[in-house]
């Protein structure tokens, strides 16, 4: 009757954003988002100009070294990428779009009017514990909320705490660790909404999750001797006819 009662979940323990009124609400959306790049990170950049026999120097094709494939370029521990002809440029803390205008200035030495397509490769994010299918996802157009991250990992088990989903994350030299509470509408304006690159969601299991498997652990024993004292029945009964 313990093991029942432990085990028991509520609505209460499974509902998300309970503070959602039955009638129509409505919430101002005043946060946005735009990746930052880190050190670390590998940037996708193609550059384009009014002459394509001029962009095609600063276009990459084939492997060349550790740090510049195919027009990729690895984010260093100075925050900067090294480009054909023009050299380091610093990157680390800005935005994509500010990465693009600072490799813009620097290229407006040798092209007309250029354009800049500039990407995070490695934006990804990891989603463990108590979710259908716990993994590291990689995010193409670079931005994923806390939200759309559960819902790629297959949404929490039925075992999963909604209270306290634990978001970890690294950024200016810090590890930092983040409850969130998925029952609560607050989460659609908390700075912790939209995720960063290489963040990590933790889901905890729940008492029912612990108290089921421990029931297990506790009745198999009980199982097993059953099913030997019976198999040891049935062979003495053979031995006997």
């Amino acid at each position: 009757m313990l093991i029942l009662s432990e085990s028991c979940i509520t609505r209460k323990d499974i509902s998300y954003f309970q503070d959602i009124s039955d009638t129509v609400s409505i919430q101002a959306i005043n946060q946005g988002f735009e990746a930052i790049v880190k050190s670390g990170d590998i940037l996708s950049i193609h550059v384009s100009s009014l002459s394509k026999e001029a962009s095609s120097f600063f276009n990459v094709t084939g492997e060349t070294t550790d740090s510049q494939v195919a027009n990729t370029y690895l984010v260093n521990s100075a925050g900067e990428i090294e480009l054909p002809l023009i050299g380091s440029v610093q990157v680390s803390g800005l935005t994509t779009q500010e990465a693009k205008l600072a490799v813009k200035s620097k290229l407006q030495k040798y092209l007309v009017d250029p354009t800049i397509n500039l990407r995070i490769r490695n934006f990804k994010v990891t989603v463990l514990g108590e979710v259908q299918n716990p993994g590291v996802y990689t995010i193409p157009n670079e931005k994923i909320t806390l939200v759309e991250a559960l819902g790629l990992a297959g949404d929490l088990s039925i075992y999963g705490k909604r209270a306290n989903v634990l978001l970890i994350r690294e950024e200016n030299g810090q590890r930092k660790f983040f409850k969130v509470d998925l029952r609560s509408k607050e989460l659609f304006t908390s700075e912790y909404y939209y995720l960063h690159s290489n963040d990590i969601l933790y889901v905890e299991p729940g008492k029912g999750k612990i108290s089921s498997a421990d029931s297990i652990y506790r009745i198999l024993p009980i199982v097993l001797s059953g099913l030997t004292t019976i198999a040891l029945f049935l062979r003495l009964g053979s031995l006997t006819f």
